[in-house]
């Protein structure tokens, strides 16, 4: 039969020695090729200070780019293209710099990452502490709480399609600055970075990431220098470090000041990707890069901008390349900035690959081609399907948006969005998990949306503008997300209902066959507890069974790792059949031949490898709109499960010796 609500797929093409421990799969860019990660216990395997500088490369990225734009939309939002003044200013960095410290530094750094699944972040992981009860499907039913997680989640893949166009394309402005006659170059230089970035993705990012970490000092340090000179040059810059200009900006700007937060979001949209990528790095590590490089280059290089466009206002076309004298150093602040862009971008590529990995391992998204890039660590993934089609979104918005200033209409929904999903089951957390009062969770909670619904409200005026994209791109998402995982329950329903019980199946396996023959037989079973509808089905029309018959079960567990000692499970049932459970994470990839091979080695399962089938089954769905779906989803199903990665390859399965078999089936 089909495989596993959920479980993880295997390359096929870098078929992996047979192993008792196979290690977790680690996501985005994996310091296990650059010497510098113990993959079980990332802070062990290197000094702090190289974690530090390797997380500077890969977490802060998306962030770290985003004085490229940031404070000009600001400044437009809150003038409407009128001059800008000293209070308007000073009110926008004070709104920058008390958004930064309480969403990122007090937020994200000090409570939120304190949830943590085994060390993993996210906001799949955070679902996987949620109790049962919140988050599994019952029938066409799923827990409140996994439906958010899940608009969280499709969300997040909006953001994967504006953060590479905006930052790209915010970095090739630059070009303007510097020679204005190659405005019309703009458009056509992303769209060739965007086609080259998407293209190298397949050739893995171990020999880049090696130079991220340096790239992103550079960048930094350039942010802290630049910013600097102009606070020197205009000191009084650094009043609005104070909140009671922010408050003054509401209260001059009223209606306007609330909808500026649309554009002030902009500085703070890297912020979910420091919980994501928390395992990669630990903690530690990842705290002090903020503290030590990432937040003060941002705010002096946001004051530094600041500073320049009070003292000469005409720098607000594009105060951060004004920084700089027209000549070759803009040229110079330009490739670097690209190149920070690419970074930036490759860190939103790679976390659309490990979204993807663990939403099909926990069962909420169709079987895909997962390709390891790496020999040394499964964690450098690449998925063509999500690789081009992100290509072919972001060539789009380049195409239709233009400009940078246009596009940033378009960000901060799926962000901000996600950003409040993960509030509220922080919340769940902390009550259900950790046992905290309500006074004792309510107020914080309390506390990170007031920074969040107003910033996701803002962003919302700005749909018609843009904001549709990701909205659209997100919706498609989360209806593919939430249809596969109903129906994968809804055909264990069906499944259990035409499977008789194993003893009752065994007591008559006599009078069901003519012969067993040599050899071994495989049948995967999502089902431990009863007989897999294609062995039944074998059985009573085939009436020949091998010797010795294997049912195999692939439980992905909510942990990121499974336990060592909880990892194979085999049971002899008698007849010549055998029961073997297979446990892994939801960030580890099995592979049967592997499984196989430790059955047989630890457990001493006679398994005959040179005389083995597998018997895969291949379901045909109707979509009559009679069942329990609607008929819409029925056929989105049908759809999903047509064109879904073969079992075969989903768990690397050897083909030549697969032997599948059809069902129809009416849910």
């Amino acid at each position: 039969m089909s495989a596993p609500t959920a479980a993880a797929p295997s390359s096929p093409s870098q078929p992996r020695p047979p192993s008792s421990h196979r290690p977790p799969s680690r996501s985005i860019h994996s310091l296990a090729d650059l010497g510098l990660l113990d993959k079980e216990h990332p802070e062990r395997g290197a000094s702090v200070r190289a974690l530090t500088l390797a997380a500077l490369g890969v977490v802060f990225g998306d962030i770290g780019t985003s004085p490229l734009y940031t404070l000009r939309e600001c400044v437009h939002a809150a003038e409407h293209g009128g001059p800008a003044t000293q209070a308007g200013i000073l009110g926008l960095l004070s709104l920058m710099f008390w958004s930064l410290t309480m969403v990122v530094t007090v937020k994200y750094l000090t409570f939120i990452m304190r949830a943590n699944n085994h060390g993993e972040g996210g906001i799949l992981a955070l679902l996987a502490l949620v109790p049962e009860k919140l988050r599994q499907p019952q029938g066409q039913k799923v827990g409140w709480v996994a439906v958010l997680v899940l608009v969280g989640a499709a969300l997040l893949y909006g953001d994967g399609i504006i953060t590479p166009s905006i930052s790209v394309l915010s970095a090739v402005e630059g070009l303007e600055t510097a020679a204005p006659g190659l405005k019309r170059a703009v458009v056509p230089i992303t769209c060739a970075i965007l086609i080259g970035l998407f293209y190298i993705q397949r050739r893995g990012t171990a020999d880049v990431g090696r130079f991220f970490g340096p790239i992103m000092v550079v960048w930094f340090a350039t942010l802290f220098g630049l910013g600097a000179y102009h606070i020197v040059e205009y000191p009084a810059v650094l009043q609005a470090l104070s909140p009671h200009y922010a408050v003054n900006f509401f209260l001059h700007h009223g209606w306007h000041g609330f909808v500026t937060l649309g554009a002030v979001v902009l500085c703070v949209t890297g912020g979910e990707a420091l919980y994501a990528d928390m395992g990669h790095f630990g903690t530690r590590p990842i705290r002090l890069a903020w503290w030590l490089f990432a937040m003060p280059a941002l705010v002096v290089n946001y004051f530094g901008q600041g500073a320049l466009v009070l003292s000469h206002p005409e720098a607000l076309e594009n105060p951060f390349f004004s920084q700089l004298p027209t000549g070759p150093l803009t040229y110079a602040l330009v490739a670097l900035s690209t190149l920070a862009s690419i970074i930036a971008s490759q860190a939103l590529i790679s976390g659309a690959y490990s979204l993807t990995h663990q939403a099909v391992q926990l069962g909420y998204f169709p079987r895909v081609t997962v390709k390891h890039t790496s020999h040394e660590t499964e964690g450098q993934i690449y998925i063509p399907q999500i690789n081009w089609g992100l290509m072919v979104a972001c060539l789009i918005v380049v195409l239709q948006f233009q400009k940078s200033s246009a596009l940033a209409a378009a960000y901060g929904i799926a962000v901000t969005g996600t950003m409040g999903i993960t509030s509220i089951v922080y919340y769940v957390v902390v009550r259900r998990n950790w046992g905290w009062s309500r006074w004792k969770a309510l107020p914080l909670v309390v506390l990170f949306l007031c920074f969040d619904i107003p910033f996701f409200a803002a962003n919302l005026l700005k749909f018609f503008e843009g904001g549709y994209v990701p909205i659209i791109f997100g919706a498609a998402v989360f209806s593919v997300m939430l249809t596969w995982k109903i129906g994968r329950s809804l055909l264990g329903e069906y499944i259990v209902k035409r499977s008789p019980p194993m003893d009752e199946f065994l007591a008559g396996l006599h009078t069901r066959l003519v012969a067993r023959i040599p050899g071994t037989a495989i049948f995967m079973a999502s089902n431990s507890g009863r007989v897999p509808p294609i062995l039944f089905h074998h059985a009573q029309r085939i009436r020949v069974l091998h010797d010795t018959v294997i049912l195999l079960t692939v439980v992905t567990e909510h942990v990121p790792v499974s336990d060592e000692e909880r990892r194979l499970e085999v049971q002899d049932l008698g007849e010549g059949f055998y029961r073997v459970i297979a446990r892994c994470g939801f960030m580890e990839a099995p592979n049967v031949p592997e499984i196989l091979h430790e059955a047989a080695a630890q457990c001493g399962v006679p398994v005959d490898f040179s005389h083995m089938t597998y018997y895969v089954g291949r379901e045909t769905f109707l979509a009559s709109g009679s069942g329990k779906m609607g008929k819409w989803q029925e056929m989105l199903f049908a759809f999903l499960s047509r064109n879904a990665q073969p079992a075969t390859r989903y768990f690397g399965i050897p083909h030549e010796h697969v032997v599948e078999l059809g069902t129809q089936i009416d849910l």
